[in-house]
């Protein structure tokens, strides 16, 4: 992809939309729609098929998300995180219950995991209810961080505003010499959490702009159990 630099531009629209869009392949390579066999009965399955293929095809972290929350005023946020697991109950991450997300997410439950993969010009929606995980799953989420990054997540007081950084330092460190006193240790903050899904999209782009979209929609208890799939206009 060769784009000219911005000062060859009059101005940063034209300079934008000289940016060519994904080159994927034609979404009939890889997204069935509603009523062919190979379209799975549960968007958990065409998900990890999807991942599968994301890592095959050297995709840069595809496991890495955008997760939207709104705040107390119904003010949208949004971030950058890593996807720890996809059960039965939904797509899992987590985070320290003194963060922003997670006070926002105590206010709102409501939110959204976006998964982008360019190079095969996919993406992924993930709309639900946020659920707290219990004790266990967030201990062995913490045990599961590399000793730095456990480290962190005990010391840090997450988007407090920080004006010396070797008080940081300091506060790592000291972290560090607990858990090595003490392997089995576990912040007390530490959270892991359940995007329980409503509805999953699964997009695929098209290089003549074609894009094909299947929405998963979870039926409600009354009306029976499981999902059904609708094809979207793009």
């Amino acid at each position: 992809m060769t784009v000219p630099p911005r000062a060859e531009f009059t101005d940063a629209r034209s300079w934008i939309r000289s940016i060519p869009g994904a080159q994927a392949s034609p979404p009939s390579s890889g997204l069935p729609m509603p009523g062919d066999s190979l379209l799975p009965d549960d968007p958990v399955g065409l998900f990890l098929r999807w991942l599968d293929e994301a890592l095959a095809a050297d995709v840069v972290e595809p496991h890495v998300a955008t997760l939207s929350t709104v705040d107390e005023a119904g003010a949208p946020d949004a971030r950058t995180l890593l996807l720890k697991d996809v059960t039965d109950n939904g797509w899992w991450f987590s985070s320290d219950l003194r963060s922003p997300k997670a006070h926002q997410l105590d206010a709102c439950p409501d939110a959204a995991l976006t998964f982008y993969w360019r190079e095969q010009g996919r993406q992924v929606r993930v709309r639900g209810a946020v659920e707290r995980g219990d004790a266990g799953v967030s201990a062995r989420d913490f045990r599961d961080r590399s000793v730095t990054a456990r480290a962190v997540a005990a010391a840090s007081r997450q988007s407090e505003i920080l004006t010396d950084g070797a008080e940081y330092d300091s506060a790592v460190r000291a972290a560090m010499s607990e858990l090595e006193g003490d392997r089995a240790f576990v912040s007390a903050t530490w959270q892991a959490w359940c995007l329980v899904p409503a509805t999953v999209e699964f997009w695929h782009a098209d290089p003549g702009r074609r894009h094909l979209r299947v929405r998963y929609r979870r039926i409600l208890p009354a009306e029976g159990a499981g999902w059904h799939t609708d094809a979207l206009w793009p």
